[in-house]
């Protein structure tokens, strides 16, 4: 495309809008020009006429008053109608210039371009849908490059101890006992469970139908998970509240509540204070039912409170490291929910922290 004056020449939106305007314009005057010379005349002479003259003598006169007059007029009206048409295709264009120009940065790999809200109703609102998508592509980018920085993480650390640990072994620095063995099964378990977790949220990312799912009684789902992790929630230490309705039937996947059950459960243990309470709770409401789970401890602050169902995403200093796992349960949690049709939340505050989902009915 090149540019020729004040607007793209081409096949451009701009152009055509000219065009149009143009012509509008020049039917615009060549019917008035038809009704001023044709019918204008015809009465003129008429006129004329009427009050003596002869019909030459009236045409004579209408030539000359009012031909040259519509000519003119017709001349700075081509001449008005061409200016403004240029300026309109102008005006109209030049935003969706810029909507292009945007894309073509975010195609190649620049996901902060964002486009100005200018002209008509219609192109601010594809602006402001362009400027949202390219937010949300800007967001997807930021989690990616995160997810492999944590991923890469994740694996470097028991790798690094397994190799750590083996190096020792070869150089007769540790002896090979049984402690030695139960060390190293615990960093390889660690691998496994979270290779494990990454084929699940990427499963998860890779499913393009809906998940399969079944009418079930949730109230036996959930205390069927319970009574699992009632074992390791008594190791714990911990104090078990189960306050389920006799019976309540929903939609889910087995396979995925049960997942569900397990994470939150294993979640609410690990984060629990010794000596503290987990309460899980089913209830039905319109539409839908409610599953919590809740755990005495430190609370998440509010800021970290949003991030919490973010993959590899963990707490600083109540839920770190040390406390184990990956911070990949809860994405598990929130992708298994909502393939499902829920929603998942979390509350914190008071020593109390409460994670729910909601399952169709």
């Amino acid at each position: 495309m090149r540019v020729v004056g004040w607007f793209a020449v081409g096949r451009g939106i701009g152009i055509w809008i000219a065009v149009a305007a143009i012509l509008v314009a020049l039917l615009a005057i060549a019917i008035l020009v038809l009704g001023v010379t044709v019918v204008g005349g015809q009465e003129f002479t008429r006129l004329m006429v009427l009050h003596g003259e002869s019909v030459e003598g009236a045409h004579a006169m209408f030539d000359t008053a009012v031909t040259a007059v519509v000519v003119a007029a017709v001349g700075a009206a081509i001449v008005a109608s061409v200016a403004l048409a240029v300026w309109m295709g102008r005006m109209l264009a030049r935003p969706l210039r810029e909507i292009g120009s945007a894309a073509r940065r975010i195609a190649a790999g620049d996901y902060a371009a964002r486009v100005p809200r200018s002209g008509p109703e219609e192109v601010t609102s594809l602006a402001d849908s362009f400027n949202q998508m390219a937010a949300s592509l800007e967001e997807q980018a930021r989690m990616r490059r995160e997810f492999i920085a944590n991923a890469a993480h994740e694996l470097r650390t028991p790798l690094t101890n397994l190799q750590g640990y083996l190096e020792a072994l070869r150089d007769e620095v540790i002896p090979a006992d049984r402690a030695t063995f139960e060390s190293l099964w615990d960093e390889a378990d660690r691998l496994v469970r979270l290779s494990r977790s990454l084929d699940t949220l990427a499963a998860g990312d890779a499913a393009t139908d809906p998940a399969m799912l079944d009418d079930l009684d949730v109230t036996a789902a959930v205390r069927s998970a319970t009574d699992l992790a009632f074992p390791t929630i008594r190791a714990a230490g911990l104090e078990l509240e189960v306050d389920v309705p006799e019976r309540l039937p929903g939609r889910a996947n087995p396979d995925h509540l049960a997942q569900v059950m397990a994470n939150l459960l294993s979640n609410a243990v690990r984060y629990s204070s010794p000596g503290g309470r987990v309460r899980v709770r089913v209830e039905g409401r319109p539409g839908d039912l409610l599953v919590s789970v809740v755990n005495t401890g430190p609370a998440i602050p509010p800021d970290d409170l949003p991030h919490v169902f973010e993959r590899f995403y963990r707490v600083e200093k109540s839920r770190d490291r040390a406390r184990g796992g990956a911070g990949i349960g809860l994405s598990i949690v929130r992708q298994l929910v909502e393939a499902a049709g829920g929603r998942v939340g979390a509350e914190s505050a008071g020593g109390t922290t409460r994670f729910w989902f909601s399952l169709p009915r």
